[in-house]
């Protein structure tokens, strides 16, 4: 007997199951996802350190391939930029550019090379890069390969997990939920391990550590390979849907997906400030010390890096509890909502940090106004990031799902390059004011999200209902 491919993928979904009764390529996909993403925040967490406390000092400066060209380029659009704005505008080309990429490692895929193969490519360039980072002159070519292999890499990976589930299945959204834990579990562990070796030891073995990471993940995702869905490439070539026009429900989706694009945009400049200005705030103006009754000590500035993904195992289940509870009844927010709730979190959380500078008053600032940003901006967090994960692998049409995924992480692109933007306002502006811009900026992306709520939420459910 012959199945259709959803009934294949329906009987493979049910029929073998290790991880919370989910599809045992679930967990080899959380692995390989956790270790990747300890590689990129491993050196996010030390990259904008190490160019402010070292590579951009004199001395050093001078022996990074490409560099002058940069500043020199950055500086005809900008204006003259010191030490600390060159390392943001440095800081939100490279995390922009990683959520570029994206856009043509879907296309790569799904036009080309297939799912796998592109994610194997990306994942051995991003090897490389990561210990590449560990010679200065480097520098510039590292964060190259590190950007065209996160491009091959992010959006692939993230439609596989899709991949796992039928139409209809009502796991997929608890399985992306699942997968952003493994995300932020890498995202945890990275600052504590790369960081604290960074910034004790030396900035190449942190960078050397994000390396070993990246080159685990490649491993795993070898092995994995037999229990993945085979890639949409091939399967739309055997059907012959990949010569097909696009249906209007097809149409719909995309548009409904556009829509959504630039206020996600804003998000993701206003959260983006974690790497960025947050860690200059915790080096600066933060008095990390810390006395417990057993230990006494002084908090490493890139161990705050750690407080997010933390934050994010300890609330996903309550939040997945409150919408479970909010559906029977009756009152879960919708799906364009809870992205909008999300933007009041990153809101909420920069009103927090306008606090601490209005009470430190130019001294330093206990941690804890940290930690509570930290708490605000994580909640708002999850209900953006997987929910706009889930919503792409279900609207998309599935022979454009890893394109479409790439150009969804694409926001964050956009959002990079203005949240470097942001950031360079930093030295020169008072912190207070600095914050409440940050939180303005969030708040207007909320507003204009909700705005569409009500037109995106008929084309949202029908184009779900047909999936």
């Amino acid at each position: 007997m012959v199945f259709s491919t959803a009934e294949q993928r329906r009987r493979r979904s049910e029929g073998a199951s290790d991880l919370f009764g989910h599809p045992r390529g679930l967990t080899f996909l959380f692995a390989t996802e956790m270790w990747e993403r300890f590689s990129y925040y491993g050196m996010r967490a030390l990259l904008v350190l190490y160019m402010v406390r070292l590579l951009l000092l004199p001395g050093h400066v001078e022996n990074v391939i490409g560099l002058s060209a940069l500043k020199y380029l950055l500086e005809s659009i900008f204006g003259p930029l010191g030490v600390q704005p060159f390392a943001s505008q440095v800081y939100g080309l490279y995390t922009g550019l990683v959520y570029l990429t994206p856009v043509f490692g879907g296309m790569l895929a799904d036009r080309v090379l297939g799912q796998h193969r592109t994610i194997l490519l990306g994942a051995a360039m991003m090897a490389l890069g990561h210990f590449m980072m560990a010679f200065e002159p480097l520098f510039l070519i590292a964060l190259t390969m590190l950007i065209l292999g996160n491009g091959a890499f992010k959006p692939n990976m993230s439609a596989q997990v899709g991949g796992l589930y039928a139409p209809g299945d009502q796991r997929r959204d608890r399985a992306y939920s699942i997968f952003y834990v493994g995300i932020n579990l890498g995202a945890f562990l990275a600052p504590l391990v790369c960081g604290t070796l960074g910034e004790e030891l030396g900035w190449h073995y942190g960078f050397t550590a994000a390396g070993i990471g990246m080159t685990i993940a490649l491993a795993i995702y070898l092995y994995a390979m037999p229990e993945l869905p085979p890639d949409e490439l091939h399967k739309g070539m055997a059907a012959g849907i990949d010569k097909k026009p696009l249906d209007r429900n097809e149409r719909r989706g995309i548009l409904a997906l556009i829509a959504l694009f630039l206020p996600t945009t804003l998000f993701w400049a206003t959260y983006e400030q974690q790497g960025n200005t947050i860690v200059l705030w915790a080096d600066d103006h933060t008095n990390r010390t810390i006395n417990l009754l057993f230990w006494h000590g002084e908090i490493p500035v890139t161990w705050f890096q750690a407080f997010n993904p933390f934050l994010i195992f300890a609330f996903t289940p309550l939040v997945i509890a409150l919408w479970t509870w909010q559906a029977k009844r009756g009152s879960e927010p919708s799906t364009v909502t809870k992205m909008s709730i999300g933007c009041v979190g990153v809101t909420l959380a920069n009103l927090i940090m306008a606090g601490a500078a209005w009470q430190a008053a130019g001294d330093e600032a206990s941690w804890l106004w940290l930690l509570a940003y930290f708490v605000v901006i994580t909640i708002g967090e999850l209900y953006l990031s997987p929910i706009g994960l889930s919503l792409v692998s279900k609207v998309a049409p599935a022979r454009m799902v890893s394109m479409l995924m790439g150009l969804w992480l694409a926001t964050s692109f956009t959002g990079n390059f203005i949240a470097g933007w942001l950031g360079s306002f930093w030295s020169g502006m008072d912190k207070a004011t600095f914050f409440m811009m940050i939180a303005g900026v969030a708040l207007v992306a909320g507003a204009v999200i909700l705005a569409f709520d009500r037109p995106l939420r008929n084309v949202v459910g029908n184009q779900v209902s047909m999936s």
